[in-house]
């Protein structure tokens, strides 16, 4: 089969021919149809990703047909259409990961492939209300929003959401998931076309982040956010701090923008503020994402599709550059 690899660090995505994989006698083996790219794949290709720095086939996210299965693998999932849920391994413990924990592409063999052998428990019946090209970009982001929103910060009705960066498909599976749960939600950008695209999505208003008083206007607006979604951190992360209001809850998942700087310890606890950290999910995250994202209708944004695997460097040029609104996705075979 063919397979995108990462050779070396800072170095472009090459096409290999490898072996096609046998499935185990609890997995599946899924020939993919479409794959879609994270800002993991970006930090991964330049080094700055824990886990291997080479020899890797890259993504987490893809949707494919179950060609076959292993001896102790449900035989009734041959010939069926499935995605796949990025987040191995968890452990025991809901709270977080263990040391055993895996993401596909990183340190596992990814969705960069015409093929992919995972075990059965990690493969889900495509949601009936999404196309293909939308399923395939649900997984990471639909599960590490998920969890963000509802089992780490516990958003509830009626409560002020701010999501910073949108653009990501992580913002805006934030945006729609909180807008679905009855919160109202504020977004932020350097750039006023996406906020409007936000708008347009339900978003009550946005803020240019590179404002010097975005904070200030924000809190005119919203008194304050009860909530706060953020994948940037970096020194940015002190207006976040400044934005949310007495209670609040700050939940992030990456760090794009470096170290958080010095923060003055007495905005945090004197305000009772909770700052969540979060990565992916549990097996329960990502059903319960699933059977939300049914129920709400909900449809990941794909900004742009690049045709075959040998696009795979294109479409990751294309992320670093920060110009998309949604996912951007790759077609497999």
């Amino acid at each position: 089969m063919k397979a995108v690899f990462l050779t070396e660090t800072n170095q472009p995505l090459i096409v290999k021919e490898v072996e096609k994989p046998v499935p185990g006698a609890n997995q599946v083996l899924v020939k993919l149809q479409f794959s879609a790219l994270n800002h993991r794949d970006v930090w991964i290709q330049k080094g700055r990703y824990a886990g291997p720095k080479s020899g890797l086939i890259l993504g987490s996210d893809g949707l494919g047909v179950v060609e076959e299965v292993g001896a102790n693998a449900d035989q009734r999932w041959v010939g069926q259409k499935v995605i796949i849920n990025p987040s191995h391994d968890w452990g025991d413990n809901p709270a977080a990961f263990g040391e055993n924990f895996k993401i596909l592409g990183n340190p596992e063999p990814g969705t960069f492939a015409e093929y992919i052998a995972v075990d059965e428990k990690y493969i889900h019946a495509k949601p009936a209300h999404l196309t293909d090209e939308e399923a395939a970009a649900l997984h990471l982001a639909g599960v590490t929003t998920y969890r963000a929103l509802f089992t780490r910060a516990l958003v509830q009705p009626g409560e002020k959401v701010l999501v910073t960066g949108i653009g990501a498909g992580t913002a805006l599976l934030a945006l729609q998931y909180a807008i679905a749960a009855g919160a109202e939600v504020w977004v932020t950008s350097s750039s006023q076309e996406k906020i409007e695209r936000a708008k347009k999505l339900g978003a009550l208003g946005g803020f240019n982040y590179k404002a010097e008083d975005w904070v200030a206007k924000a809190k005119e607006a919203t008194g304050g956010f009860h909530v706060i979604v953020d994948s940037a951190s970096g020194e940015g992360f002190i207006n976040l701090i400044d934005a949310a209001r007495a209670g609040g809850r700050i939940v992030f998942f990456g760090g794009t923008g470096g170290a958080i700087g010095n923060i003055a310890p007495n905005k945090i606890f004197w305000r009772n503020l909770s700052i969540l950290g979060t990565t992916m999910g549990t097996l329960e995250d990502f059903s319960n994402m699933l059977a939300f994202t049914s129920e709400h209708n909900i449809k990941p944004i794909v900004d742009k599709v690049y045709p075959g695997l040998a696009n795979a460097q294109d479409a990751l040029d294309y992320m670093h550059q920060g110009k998309q609104f949604g996912k951007i996705v790759l077609t497999n075979q």
